[in-house]
């Protein structure tokens, strides 16, 4: 088999096996609902209104010169980036059945209450999968070092958490379902 053939046998194999090991991106039901919400309010509202902008944009004539007219193209490159984005994610998506986490144990779909033992402080936590962590809502990622470690551990258990403050040390005081 001559070299280029070969090479590009090879470069198909590897493409095929990429392909299977995407990563699944784990979603609460709330988070899954979030994402297609927003992408079907991206395909059936934000498209038509920005296709309507470039229709204006382009009736003021001279498109080299014409500002609305790159804006709305750029924002049009933008959804359709989002589009995209949203679609692979969902493509991948593996949900938590919230009523069906297993309270023994901290796993994603949980909602966590630690305590701090450095600082004597109660935190709250609702675990959940990367794409729809939010530090501000109390929402932190099963990838994220407090998360990750979190993972697994019972009531009662002290949880070491290697950041880069140091270790950091919890004390697990609930697990429950969450309702937020």
């Amino acid at each position: 088999m001559p070299l280029h053939e070969r090479k590009r046998s090879f470069g198909l194999g590897i493409q095929e096996r990429l392909k299977g090991m995407e990563k699944k991106n784990i979603l609460t039901y709330e988070g899954l609902q979030k994402l297609e919400n927003e992408l079907q309010d991206l395909k059936l509202v934000k498209r038509k209104e920005i296709a309507q902008k470039i229709k204006e944009a382009r009736e003021q004539g001279d498109l080299s010169e014409n500002a609305e007219y790159d804006a709305a193209k750029d924002e049009q490159r933008d959804i359709e980036a989002r589009i995209e984005e949203l679609e692979k994610i969902l493509k991948n998506a593996e949900v938590v059945v919230e009523e069906e986490v297993d309270l023994d144990k901290i796993n994603v779909g949980c909602l966590v209450k630690i305590l701090d033992c450095e600082f004597d402080e109660e935190l709250e936590y609702k675990i959940v999968g990367s794409t729809e962590a939010n530090s501000l809502k109390g929402k932190i990622s099963n990838e994220s070092p407090v998360g990750r470690a979190l993972l697994g551990h019972q009531i009662g258990d002290v949880v070491d958490v290697e950041t880069q403050a140091g270790i950091l040390q919890y004390k697990v005081l609930e697990i429950q379902r969450s309702n937020v």
